[in-house]
């Protein structure tokens, strides 16, 4: 009998030992999904970064063909007879109504997605709440 009080009978310590593998592999299942979060971000930022520099040089000369060009139109619309300030009224007016519609369907196009990792993020987010939660 004093052998039985001295030591956790074995059901006892299997079960301990399972409880533990589950908490490990929670453990483990957590810090992987952080990492994936984590991977996705960086991968997201570095194709965003890639795109950006084409694009604002791609951006600087667009906005200066297009002064240039105004200045033309403006120029062109004087040699017709126009006022000069008229000219340059009427195509900065285009100008600025072209821009005006580019940018709302731009904001469209980037209020539809989201560009952040949802899928891990989500069960991540899972993860964490059946972790805290006691039951």
């Amino acid at each position: 009998m004093a052998n039985d009080l001295q030591s956790p009978p074995e059901t006892e310590q299997n079960l301990s030992v399972l409880l533990t593998g589950i908490l490990n592999d929670a453990q483990e299942l957590f810090r992987q999904q952080v990492n994936l979060v984590r991977h996705e971000v960086r991968e997201d930022f570095r194709k965003t970064k890639e795109a950006a520099l084409p694009m604002a040089i791609g951006l600087w000369l667009a906005l200066l063909g297009t002064i240039l060009l105004s200045v033309t139109a403006a120029l062109l619309l004087h040699a017709a007879g126009l006022e000069l300030w008229a000219c340059f009224a009427i195509v900065g007016g285009v100008v600025a109504l072209v821009g005006g519609v580019l940018f709302y369907v731009g904001k469209l196009k980037f209020d539809s997605f989201n560009p952040l990792p949802d899928e891990s993020a989500k069960a991540l987010q899972e993860n964490l709440e059946w972790i805290t939660k006691p039951k």
